[in-house]
């Protein structure tokens, strides 16, 4: 069992900067692949970004390519999100989420773990 907790959101001004922080613990070993989505109001949970353990296959969403970096620190347990020049169209849930087996996936459906989010707004 992973147990996903999040950090790091909060009221920004289009342009500005934010760092998210997903801390993890229980199965710590089990957590080969780390990925963060977003849900906005009424639209689906999207994909944002992944990350293997080795960190050398990244992922990302196209709308944020560029902008965001996703990071991990084996020795704490933790993955990051940094996301500059950030838009208002980046406002949502910001949820992270571990995937047990296999590779890095876009699939929302393939993660088996999330944590409860945290809230992204961004102000234009």
């Amino acid at each position: 069992q992973v147990q996903l907790v999040e950090s790091g959101g909060g009221l920004v001004q289009a342009g500005d900067s934010l760092r998210l922080s997903c801390a993890i613990s229980g199965r710590t070993t089990d957590t080969p692949v780390l990925g963060w989505f977003r849900q906005a109001p009424g639209k689906e949970r999207e994909f944002v970004a992944a990350i293997r353990t080795s960190s050398v296959s990244r992922v990302y969403a196209d709308s944020v390519k560029g902008r965001f970096t996703i990071s991990r620190d084996n020795a704490k347990n933790t993955v990051y999100l940094q996301m500059n020049s950030l838009k208002s169209e980046d406002t949502a849930v910001y949820y992270c989420a571990v995937k047990i087996g296999g590779g890095v996936t876009t699939n929302r459906y393939e993660y088996d773990s999330w944590g409860q989010g945290t809230q992204v707004t961004v102000s234009s």
